[in-house]
């Protein structure tokens, strides 16, 4: 089988160009002789390529200069207890607007250092919609806010940066970084796991504003401390080199479509022609979200009679149409329409869903 539109939620598509490019040099990488992988980090052409990946990004986002930027590892789910380690001392208060599984996950792993607050909580809908922004309990004494702005399981997405005063807004952007324009001066902490829109998994990205690095956290391995990693470059242990080498072709792909002014743009119009095709098959395909909540990333429905899945899944498989299986905490399918996921993949799956209506009706 050759290349299928892939629409896994994560790990998840790769620009073909980066996996073009990335095949071209696995085995001599910049003149070398060798591979990325096989180089010394403290190198001077991976140092070279690391630099230059962090200025792209910058770029790209508009980093300001007191803001670190640090390449990681862990997963994010690492970071759900880290970086309460780092931003809360003992007894510090911590606010948490939970708005589906994994910022529900995040404020449980950081009870365990923080005394966590959820501000806001939409589990009693279902998380089928945000927690309405006049019924968030904010605590003034705390030491940070820290928020999903997108939900790959439930399909929910904040589209916009919400008011938190001057308590530092710490934002999960694992499935949207990079999906549109940001205002990173908004922000005292973002993190993202790389699978979805940077890069293979086992890279954690993460822009963390300079002052926040000298909090004084609680005791704890220097491996743990997000200041040492920003003093050693990223470098204080090996780092995943393949991953920062991917992250950064990804972020020169990025740059040569336009920016993120353009691929906001093409994100927003792949999601409205799926959303579409969906409210207007008659109720033969459900998107449960509120309208004004649902995400351009991920994409969850139901057919109307759900002993099709299987055929569905099946025939869209074979149809070359990757991962659409849901998740299966809500069952039914889901669609991932990531950076690397084009227009002609979203166009592919939405003549098919019209097929298989047709055929299965």
């Amino acid at each position: 089988m050759g290349r299928v539109w892939n629409f896994s939620a994560g790990p998840a598509a790769l620009p073909q160009a980066v996996l073009e490019q990335a095949q071209r040099e696995l085995l001599d990488w910049n003149g070398s002789g060798a591979s990325v992988m096989e180089q010394s980090h403290r190198g001077k052409r991976f140092i070279a390529m690391a630099e230059r990946a962090e200025a792209d990004l910058r770029e790209l986002l508009d980093v300001p200069d007191d803001y670190a930027v640090l390449f990681l590892q862990g997963g994010a789910t690492q970071h759900f207890a880290q970086i309460p380690m780092n931003l809360a001392s003992p007894g510090d208060a911590a606010d948490y607007i939970v708005s589906g599984h994994w910022s529900e996950k995040a404020a449980s792993e950081a009870a365990s250092y923080a005394r966590v607050n959820v501000a806001a909580s939409s589990k009693a809908g279902a998380y089928l919609h945000l927690p309405a922004r006049d019924g968030w309990q904010l605590d003034p004494a705390a030491v940070y806010v820290h928020y999903t702005p997108n939900e790959t399981i439930h399909g929910v997405e904040f589209h916009d940066v919400p008011e938190v005063g001057a308590v530092p807004l710490v934002a999960d952007m694992s499935s949207n970084i990079l999906a549109g324009p940001l205002d990173v001066r908004r922000f005292g902490l973002i993190y993202a796991g790389a699978q979805k829109n940077i890069g293979p998994s086992g890279l954690v990205l993460m822009i963390v504003r300079r002052d926040l690095l000298a909090r004084p956290g609680r005791p704890m391995a220097r491996i743990f401390r997000y200041a040492e990693h920003a003093a050693a470059g990223s470098m204080l242990n090996t780092p995943n080199t393949f991953g920062w080498y991917l992250a950064g072709l990804t972020f020169q792909w990025l740059k040569g479509q336009g920016g993120l002014a353009a691929i906001g743009e093409r994100n927003r119009a792949k999601a409205a022609l799926l959303y579409d095709a969906i409210d207007g098959s008659g109720g033969y395909y459900r998107n449960p979200v509120e309208p004004s909540s649902r995400s351009r990333m991920n994409v969850p429905f139901t057919l109307h009679d759900g002993s099709l899945d299987a055929e569905f899944l099946a025939e869209s498989e074979a149809a070359g149409l990757l991962a659409l299986k849901g998740h299966k905490a809500l069952g039914g399918m889901r669609a991932s329409l990531y950076n690397a996921v084009p227009l002609a993949a979203v166009e592919a799956l939405v003549a098919f869903m019209a097929d298989f209506v047709r055929r299965h009706g």
